[in-house]
């Protein structure tokens, strides 16, 4: 009777400790930029956070028709990509409340830039930056409800 007793105790306490999640996941879900113009998702993959353009004011051609196209990447190979649902985050580490090491890429200019991102009184901050980020721009994000 111990043995059993003993048995579903520890599947319980061992499923309970697999159903959580890790302080870095609070910033999973969707996030509207500064502008109001743009929604990203923001999910992680395997350790790693990454975030997908979901929704956009000008996701389409004039025609209201024809997906508009990754034109201004600096790789002449994913220009004719759609905007919709690509990486705009990647290869974030969550660390001491900071997640840290990944990349921004701005499809508005095809540049892709170092970033870290914190969560400051329910807003995401996000700062992008070249080399050091004392030479980068800060923006926050809000969650979308």
């Amino acid at each position: 009777m111990h043995k059993i007793t003993f048995t579903i105790f520890f599947v319980i306490i061992f499923f309970n400790a697999i159903g959580q999640s890790s302080p870095g996941d609070q910033i999973l879900g969707e996030w509207i930029n500064e502008e109001k113009d743009t929604r990203i998702e923001i999910y992680k993959s395997g350790t790693h956070y990454a975030g997908k353009l979901v929704w956009a004011l000008n996701l389409m051609e004039a025609d209201g028709q024809t997906p508009r196209k990754d034109v201004n990447n600096t790789d002449e190979k994913l220009r004719t990509r759609n905007l919709s649902n690509i990486d705009l985050l990647h290869d974030f580490v969550f660390s001491d409340g900071i997640w840290d090491d990944g990349k921004m890429y701005d499809p508005k200019s095809g540049k892709t830039y170092n970033c870290l991102m914190k969560l400051r009184s329910e807003k995401l901050e996000i700062r992008g930056y070249v080399g050091i980020p004392l030479l980068g721009r800060t923006t926050y994000w809000e969650r979308v409800l």
